[in-house]
């Protein structure tokens, strides 16, 4: 319950607490006093479109104190979630906007997010006014109306439906890409193909540029080194020919020489003993030199192999990349890029598969859907009419009517019961409200069939049906009775009264046959300055009750006439309530 609001700076009221008490509390004052101003406050307070602070004030600021009881156990969770202090369950909330249009919000006593407030407002308060009669008229509120009155099972229905039909379309998504871009996609792939082919038909190996390079190398010069080669084997060696000695013999002399007399001196013959070494280095050099001889031939057939094998590479570098590292990371990268251009007649096969089972699963829910919701229509039509005889419509009927959207006229096409009707993701049904008046008139719908008057009756008889069903705790009106008098306004305090039986209701109304059937009556009125202030706002009782209703009724309450009038509208009310 809202136990207390205060505004200040917003509109024409500078400065106001309302104090507020269960039941049914009426708002009422001159035109321009700022009745209105507390819709626009609580709407503030909730987190909706914030204008900057007039100027010369610091900040428009609103302030709400609720009364949470255990019963709202969703709407404690959520405070709590955002670090409100339930103390004595007591929830303050306040919202600030600065004249540069800083917005600021805080849940019980701590800073938090504008964003909480709207949400902690979807579960404590739901105010009406004369712009959601306006938008009772669409029939996308009209369709969101009728669903949340068929129930949590319904919902659920409905979520699996959207989830279904979002599978769908994500289906179909990917299928089209693949049909539209098929012959880009099948040309990349020829391209990607045609390269590795290429690639794989001279079958590059890794390092095979350098061992060709040096193989090359040698064949070129075979003779030159074929030259060295033999010379430093002579040299070695020495010439088998002419009987010359080489280095081999020469390094082996001066070691048995040194040997000789190696015992004389230790040095000796540790030189003896490297200069023996150096002859089989010589020795092992000069058979290695031999073989070297023997393995080194010109192989100009060879070399030619070579030179083709060279420039099968070089044709390869030409086309992808600079060097042979870098072909065979184009082919690696080549052979990814083909698994992600599948567009083989299997994928475009399994993905028409899957887009006909899930055009199938959303046509199965939304057969479904649309079964539940004209078993809620029925529901619902007959409980708004029944409100409706309540409101000084004895005759008149509501009608939720719901009907296969025409194919076309949606996302996707499905077969919904025996035909084919045009599906969004919120199904393939069109709803309407139509009014038939009375008995002898045709059923319309409501923005063709019904008058301001009826309209405002509709609107409280549709939310009379919601409070029965749940529904947040306080419920707020305003202006909802606008083109209503006589009997009818009679009928709507009456009404509202027993909404208040399970609701807070707050309703700010220029009518006074509602007032009278307030538990809480407050007046709202402006000073000398134009301006409202904590004085203006007051709880009036009794005879000056019965003033104000007099002032409502002729605008006269000072009048006798007017005042007893205005006690016997009071009196009547008081029975009707009992």
């Amino acid at each position: 319950m809202l136990e207390e609001l205060r505004i200040q700076n917003l509109g024409v009221i500078a400065d106001a607490t309302l104090p507020l008490d269960s039941g049914l509390t009426c708002i009422t004052g001159e035109t321009g006093a700022g009745k209105t101003m507390v819709v626009a406050g609580l709407g503030l307070l909730f987190g909706g479109r914030a204008s900057r602070a007039p100027l010369g004030t610091e900040k428009t600021l609103v302030e709400g104190r609720f009364a949470v009881g255990e019963g709202a156990l969703e709407l404690r969770e959520r405070a709590i979630e955002a670090g409100a202090d339930l103390e004595d369950g007591e929830l303050l909330l306040a919202r600030s906007v600065s004249s540069e249009g800083r917005s600021k919000a805080w849940v019980g006593g701590r800073s938090a997010p504008v964003g909480v407030l709207s949400e902690l407002g979807e579960l404590a308060i739901s105010v009406h006014g004369q712009s959601d009669q306006m938008r009772l008229l669409q029939p996308a509120e009209q369709r969101a109306a009728l669903d949340r009155f068929a129930g949590a099972d319904h919902g659920k229905l409905l979520d699996a439906y959207r989830a279904a039909y979002g599978q769908l379309g994500t289906c179909a998504a990917e299928l089209a890409r693949l049909r539209t871009s098929a012959r880009e996609m099948a040309r990349e792939a020829d391209m990607l193909r045609l390269g590795l082919d290429e690639i794989t038909a001279v079958d590059p190996q890794d390092g095979e540029d350098a061992e060709l390079a040096e193989e090359a190398r040698r064949l070129e010069n075979a003779e030159a080194l074929r030259l060295a080669a033999a010379t430093a084997h002579g040299a070695i060696s020495g010439d088998p020919a002419t009987g010359e000695g080489g280095a081999t013999d020469t390094v082996g002399a001066a070691a048995r020489a040194l040997e000789h007399d190696a015992h004389a001196d230790p040095k000796l013959a540790e030189f003896a003993e490297r200069l023996a070494e150096a002859g089989a280095l010589l020795a092992e050099a000069a058979v290695d030199l031999s073989a070297y001889l023997d393995d080194l031939t010109a192989d100009p057939r060879r070399l030619e192999e070579i030179y083709q094998r060279q420039a099968a590479l070089k044709t390869l570098y030409r086309k992808y990349a600079e060097d042979l590292p870098g072909v065979l990371a184009w082919a690696e990268n080549a052979t990814k890029r083909l698994g992600e251009l599948d567009v083989s007649d299997e994928r475009v096969a399994e993905l028409e598969t899957q887009h006909a089972e899930l055009t199938a699963r959303a046509a199965e829910l939304a057969t479904q859907l649309r079964a539940s919701r004209r078993a809620a229509a029925e529901r619902f039509s007959t409980s708004v009419s029944a409100e409706l005889k309540g409101l000084a419509m004895p005759h008149a009927a509501v009608t939720a009517a719901v009907e296969p959207r025409p194919a076309g006229r949606g996302g996707v096409d499905l077969a919904v019961e025996t035909a084919v009707s045009g599906a969004t993701e919120d199904g393939a049904d069109e709803v309407e409200l139509l009014l038939r008046p009375h008995p002898g008139s045709l059923p319309a719908a409501l923005h063709k069939g019904a008058s301001g008057g009826e309209l405002s009756r509709v609107m409280l008889a549709i939310e009379v049906v919601f409070a029965e069903i749940g529904g947040p705790p306080v419920l707020v009106f305003d202006e909802v009775d606008a083109g209503v008098g006589g009997g009818a306004a009679i009928e709507i305090g009456r009404c509202l009264a027993k909404l208040a039986r399970r609701h807070q209701v707050l309703v700010v109304t220029h009518l006074p046959q509602v007032a009278a059937f307030a538990d809480r009556h407050l007046v709202v009125s402006k000073d000398t300055s134009g301006a409202v202030t904590v004085s203006g706002v007051r709880v009036v009782d009794d005879a000056e009750r019965a003033r104000e209703l007099a002032r409502m009724l002729a605008g006269m309450p000072d009048s006798h006439l007017g005042v007893a009038h205005a006690e016997e509208l009071l009196a009547e009310a008081a029975k009707m309530k009992s």
